[in-house]
């Protein structure tokens, strides 16, 4: 294959396996399933020889195709990826397959079910490798439909209202989006982001629209910045996630949290600062303040769950909460030593709590599968029965604790460091988060696993069940990665790393 379409083949191949499926015999469910899974594992090994021939050192980005797409606006399929993306394209062709393979155990319309998760990785892919404006948005909505269809038919009893309010918060944050990116195209007759990038920024007196041109610059960053900030979810915009994720499927959950959450995060990086720097800079204490909201409330809210899916949601408010005030810091002191280390930690984050989220969610589907309940209430001292299970909880919730030798510890380490210098108030406050995440996670393996043991599931036909091997194997992968990154963050740093500093 040649190397240099092969964007388009990651990019498009999950579609052209949903679309083969469509045709396949509907009743035969395993044929559904390893199909899908043996589909999704090929954009995951495109993307490591994708990773073998990048090179770090060049800067801009690599891999560039255009293929033309909507002549009559000037707007083409122009793929390309830097540091930046290609981690969050590895991460999302890695999540994917592992998705499906937790995806085993659904019996109910297997057929239609797997095909939305192809068509997912599609949408979620796009997003990371669009270098046109109009293709970036057209991406972000349609990553929407496939999961508002996982939570609707495949969730569990309130998804009616959480897969509405997901669709509703998402959609309604990005009118503004749409909107502001319709304005740069008119204006230039071009939505080509590397094109933008030069001519927006060159923009700085005058008058636009009739306004001055800084007047329509805000008012466009804060459209923008909207758009984002209820993706990643930013508190106040958070609360279409602990009900989206409480009653999506379990594969749903793990690619809520292990990518859906990154786009918000990417967008900020893609789009926000690079478009602009002086909005951005300006309004940082803003966006640190909202960030630290998130850190603080979300490990409050988190603390406070008994639902043991919903602590974890809770936490994905927390833990992207950080990434945002590195992205913060970032715009606060572009161009310093301190806003290349938040910037990195900040990509690093995404990466480290795609895995340890989607492993979180992993772990808590498993039990739910056998137990039917996620009340923390209703489990307790359950270690003896379940030891592998017990030790793989316990591990996962370290990495997601941020325990040193592992991945969330490097990650969170680099956005405080970098954040401290320039935002200190904000990153001081932001540390009553961090103690609060000790307390959350360590209540949610204290009420599973630890304590006098609940005897309703020692025995009888509800005696629980150690986890399997295909579960297991689901796990490996994630837990191998985190290991990995705690001890040897450099292979992937490296990449993010020369990204961030040619751009901010």
């Amino acid at each position: 294959m040649d190397i240099t379409h092969i964007l388009i083949w990651i990019l498009f191949l999950p579609t052209i396996a949903a679309l083969i499926m469509f045709f396949l015999p509907g009743g035969e469910t395993k044929l559904m399933r390893w199909f899908a899974f043996a589909a999704s594992l090929i954009p995951f090994v495109l993307t490591l020889v994708l990773w073998a021939n990048f090179d770090p050192n060049a800067t801009g980005f690599q891999f560039e195709k255009s293929y033309p797409w909507y002549e009559a606006l000037n707007s083409s399929l122009h793929l390309g990826v830097d540091g930046i993306s290609l981690s969050m394209v590895l991460l999302t062709t890695l999540l994917t397959p592992l998705a499906i393979l937790a995806s085993f155990s659904v019996t109910d319309r297997v057929k239609p079910y797997m095909m939305l998760f192809l068509f997912l990785e599609t949408g979620m892919l796009g997003v990371f490798m669009s270098l046109d404006l109009l293709i970036f948005f057209v991406f972000w909505e349609i990553g929407l439909v496939p999961m508002y269809f996982l939570i609707n038919q495949w969730g569990s009893a309130n998804r009616n209202y959480a897969s509405l309010k997901f669709m509703i918060y998402t959609m309604g944050g990005s009118l503004g989006l749409l909107l502001a990116v319709q304005m740069l195209g008119v204006l230039f007759g071009t939505y080509d982001l590397v094109e933008l990038y030069a001519r927006w920024n060159s923009l700085d007196s005058g008058a636009l629209l009739g306004m001055p041109v800084a007047t329509v610059k805000t008012i466009a960053f804060w459209a923008f910045t909207i758009a984002f900030a209820v993706k990643v979810p930013l508190w106040p915009f958070h609360t279409w996630l602990p009900d989206a994720h409480t009653e999506a499927p379990t594969a749903g959950s793990m690619i809520l949290a292990g990518v859906l959450l990154k786009l918000g995060a990417y967008g900020f990086i893609r789009l926000v600062l690079p478009f602009y720097p002086a909005e951005a800079k300006y309004f940082a204490g803003a966006l640190a303040f909202l960030a630290v909201a998130a850190i603080v409330f979300g490990a409050f809210g988190s603390f406070g769950q008994t639902d043991f899916k919903r602590l974890v949601a809770y936490s994905s408010v927390n833990h992207m909460g950080f990434v945002v005030l590195g992205i913060a810091a970032a715009a606060a002191a572009a161009g310093t030593a301190d806003a290349h280390i938040a910037m990195n930690g900040a990509v690093l984050q995404m990466f480290n709590h795609g895995l340890s989220a989607a492993g979180m969610f992993f772990l808590v589907g498993v039990i739910y599968e056998r137990t039917h309940t996620r009340n923390l209430d209703d489990f307790g001292g359950l270690f003896p029965l379940v030891p592998v299970y017990g030790g793989i909880l316990i591990f996962m919730s370290m990495a997601s604790l941020g325990l040193p030798g592992l991945n969330g510890f490097v990650s969170e380490f680099m956005i405080v460091r970098g954040a401290y210098p320039v935002l200190t108030v904000y990153t001081a406050l932001s540390m009553l988060g961090l103690l609060f995440t000790g307390a959350y996670i360590l209540k949610g393996i204290m009420k599973v696993l630890h304590g006098p043991m609940n005897d309703h599931w020692a025995h009888g036909e509800h005696k629980l069940t150690e986890i399997n091997t295909r579960e297991i194997l689901v796990a490996l992968p994630l837990m191998a990665l985190i290991l990995v990154i705690g001890v040897w963050p450099a292979w992937i740093l490296e990449v993010i790393n020369k990204a961030v500093v040619a751009l901010f």
